[in-house]
């Protein structure tokens, strides 16, 4: 273990240094791959349009999409639908190692960077497409986490039965963000071996599946359908929400054998010990409806920290019922270094997590806030060749735009 903290002392090197990825990208699944890219270490390029990603001016329950997904990247703005941004945008391609994009099908092809075009003058360039899905009869739709997670069963698992709902957060575009990552990693080091580049896709609705693999199999090894978590009875003796005596609610699980031994000791219920229905894990399953009321008696009783406080000291599962913007007090992610200080585009100052992970025992902290809009023109030009006088051109007639102070 490494004691102090997690985010201090001189900048570890990062993985993926040295490594540059041009991201042609909106909304999540892209933003979240080159995201993770650039907290690895890589330089990650975003090509913004000349007045910058549409997410930059979203309202509303996507107004944070730019400020959480663009830290640690460049931004070029480029016409790329003009000769001079093709140019531009190609030769941006040639001199990266990869390349990742979620435009719908066919945008690509037209600028010239689409998989065909781009491996006939950049071999080996890992090339990952992110998508709403995989090859096959639905590749062409378009998607959105939601429309995903209805097909997917995923929105049927999470609501009430004939209300499916969408899950609270992104999470097949995050997942298949992460899931681009995972074989891009893969295909650079198969790259150290061939010399040669990929095609990768990921994809929303496989994402999806993929979570629910679990629920496909449980239906397999039953032979029952699936029932939503809203309704669906638990495995477990206790594993439930329960209400305290100042208002407040914690959710509290008591599984094993040892737990259960040392709640009912710590809450003088000690005759259950030895009380034929609960001798067994499984006993207390087919006893929850007597259980679970009694053991929110004596839940009811108690005030939410102190509870928190006893349980704490059972070594008991427990959580709190927080909301997002809870988070940015919590404790253990700001004494550990979960969050990073960032300034956004519009000046103001803020916390975001970081990617949760460490290496070595420490958390990747943020190098660079979320670009201005072309804030790294004409830097990126500079290091793919362009002269000065070729940038003064290039912005003369249009072409590309800088914010740069």
């Amino acid at each position: 273990m490494m004691g102090g903290n997690p985010t201090s002392g001189p900048t570890i090197p990062r993985p993926l240094e040295g490594v540059r990825v041009v991201e042609f990208s909106q909304m999540v699944m892209g933003p979240t791959c080159g995201l993770i890219l650039a907290d690895l270490g890589a330089d990650v390029v975003k090509v913004e349009p000349l007045k910058g990603d549409r997410t930059r001016y979203f309202k509303g329950p996507a107004a944070g999409f730019f400020a959480t997904y663009s830290r640690n990247k460049r931004s070029i703005a480029l016409d790329t639908s003009s000769p001079g941004g093709k140019q531009v945008a190609r030769r941006l391609t040639e001199r990266s190692d990869v390349l990742i994009e979620n435009f719908r099908p066919g945008l690509m092809k037209r600028v010239g960077l689409d998989y065909n075009s781009v491996a006939a003058f950049a071999p080996r360039l890992i090339y990952c497409s992110l998508k709403g899905y995989l090859p096959g009869p639905y590749e062409n739709r378009l998607a959105l986490d939601e429309v995903v997670q209805m097909m997917g069963g995923l929105a049927y698992m999470t609501g009430l039965p004939g209300q499916p709902m969408r899950a609270g957060a992104s999470v097949n575009d995050v997942m298949g963000g992460m899931f681009g990552v995972i074989a891009i990693q893969a295909a650079l080091a198969e790259r150290q071996r061939t010399g040669r580049g990929r095609y990768i896709q990921s994809a929303l609705f496989e994402n999806n599946v993929f979570l629910m693999a679990q629920a496909m199999m449980c239906e397999v090894v039953t032979g029952r359908p699936s029932i939503p978590y809203s309704v669906k009875d638990s495995p477990w003796p206790i594993y439930d929400l329960f209400d305290t005596k100042d208002g407040s609610k914690l959710f509290v699980t008591v599984v094993g054998e040892e737990q259960w031994q040392a709640f009912c000791l710590a809450f003088d219920r000690a005759a259950w010990l030895s009380d034929p229905r609960f001798i067994t894990a499984q006993g207390r399953v087919d006893h929850r409806d007597w259980l679970i009321p009694e053991v929110a008696k004596i839940f009811g009783g108690w005030n939410k920290a102190e509870l928190a406080a006893k349980l704490e000291e059972l070594e008991l599962p427990y959580a709190p019922v927080n909301k997002p913007g809870d988070l940015f007090s919590d404790p253990h992610l700001n004494k550990s270094g979960g969050l990073t200080e960032i300034r956004l585009p519009d000046g103001r100052n803020t916390k975001t997590p970081l990617l949760p992970i460490s290496l070595d025992g420490r958390r990747l902290a943020n190098g660079n806030d979320p670009p201005q809009v072309g804030e790294h023109t004409h830097d990126i030009l500079g290091d793919i060749g362009f002269s000065t006088n070729e940038i003064a051109a290039l912005e003369k007639a249009g072409t590309i735009a800088s914010s740069a102070v």
